[in-house]
């Protein structure tokens, strides 16, 4: 009876020992597993970290060939080349700028130009209207009908007409409220069968180029 009883007690304590044996060995194996966890952790971080650090990869496909793969984790930096094709663009866009400026420049200067000399010729080009009026207004009924007259008639309306078509045009006075800017008055004098501040009468036609005068008309103004 007593060695059944021992052998019981020696059964539980055998029972233990292995027990224990086995939460150790359990134990080891959770502290490994954590262990390999933290290194796995380490080695997805260098290797997240090498891939940043590269810009390229060349992989081949499957026909052998060698090709570039960009990285998606960093942007890619310009090349060289591309900086220069910006720059030369860049300079290229200013120069197109600057061109069309002095273009439009070169027009206007131009049109200011041609308008001067116009004017310069018309300034030339009044006296010898103001001598055709003279000279036709002083021919008589009868010398009217001559060839010659009807000749120098004829050139005074020419001479008229073409320079009405180039822009020249003659300013209205008589009877007209004086303006300083058209009329030129050197003669004054009271009339109370007429108007305030009117012209009564023309001494020298004026006349404007397109939008701007070129002489003055000389004439008297009344009251």
């Amino acid at each position: 009876m007593e060695e059944k009883i021992e052998d019981i007690v020696n059964q539980e304590v055998e029972l233990e020992r292995e027990g224990t044996v086995n939460t150790d060995e359990s134990a080891d194996t959770t502290k490994a597993a954590g262990e390999n966890e933290v290194n796995t952790d380490a080695d997805s971080h260098n290797n997240t970290e090498d891939m940043e650090e590269e810009m390229d990869e060349e992989t081949e496909d499957t026909n052998g060939e060698k090709k570039t793969v960009k990285s998606f984790f960093r942007k890619d930096k310009k090349d060289k080349k591309d900086l220069k094709i910006e720059e030369l663009n860049d300079k290229l866009m200013r120069c197109m700028a600057e061109f069309d400026n002095y273009r439009k420049r070169s027009e206007k200067e131009k049109a200011q130009m041609f308008e001067i000399g116009a004017r310069d010729i018309i300034e030339k080009v009044l006296p010898v209207i103001d001598n055709f009026e003279r000279g036709l207004g002083a021919i008589t009924e009868e010398e009217k009908e001559g060839a010659f007259a009807q000749g120098i008639e004829k050139i005074y309306k020419q001479l008229v007409t073409t320079l009405t078509e180039a822009g020249l045009k003659p300013i209205e006075a008589v009877g007209k409220a004086f303006d300083p800017n058209f009329h030129n008055a050197v003669m004054h004098a009271e009339d109370p069968e007429q108007g305030e501040n009117l012209v009564a009468e023309e001494f020298q036609k004026g006349y404007m180029y397109r939008d701007t005068v070129v002489r003055h008309s000389m004439v008297k103004v009344v009251n």
